[in-house]
C-alpha cells in the first residue's frame, strides 16, 4: 500500500558527506532512518514527525540532519563528517497512522529496501 525507496548511498572517505533520500508513494506521518551493519542489530538513527519535530541517536548528533518535504513526500538525511562506524545499510521506515511526534522506538508500518553507505579510507 505504501512504497518507500531510499537512495543516495555510496562510498566515501572519513570526514565526507552524503545525503540520503527516502521517497514515499504518498503522505506519511513519522519517518525514521535506521542502519544495520553486518553482524549487528538494526539501530535507529533519526526520525522526523509530520510537523517536523526531530530526534537523533546520540552518536550522530551534530553531524546528521533530518528534514522533510511534504509536497514531495520525501525525507532527507544529510550526513556530514562521516566516520567508519557509520557504515551500514540505511533503511527508512514509515509510521502510517496518526502520530504527533517521532520516536525511533515506535513501530514502523512500512520499510524501504535500503541503501548502502560505506565510509572507508
Amino acid at each position: 500500500q505504501l512504497q518507500l525507496v531510499e537512495s543516495g548511498g555510496g562510498l566515501v572517505q572519513p570526514g565526507g558527506s552524503l545525503r540520503l533520500s527516502c521517497a514515499a508513494s504518498r503522505f506519511t506521518y513519522a519517518i525514521g532512518w535506521f542502519r544495520q551493519a553486518p553482524g549487528k542489530e538494526r539501530e535507529g538513527v533519526s526520525c522526523i514527525s509530520v510537523d517536523s519535530f526531530t530526534g537523533y541517536v546520540d552518536s550522530v548528533k551534530g553531524r546528521f540532519t533530518i528534514s522533510r518535504d511534504n509536497g514531495k513526500n520525501t525525507v532527507y538525511l544529510q550526513m556530514n563528517n562521516l566516520k567508519p562506524e557509520d557504515t551500514g545499510v540505511y533503511y527508512c521506515g514509515a509510521v502510517d497512522r496518526p502520530s504527533s511526534r517521532c520516536r525511533l522506538e515506535d513501530r514502523m508500518d512500512y520499510w524501504g529496501q535500503g541503501t548502502q553507505v560505506t565510509v572507508s579510507s
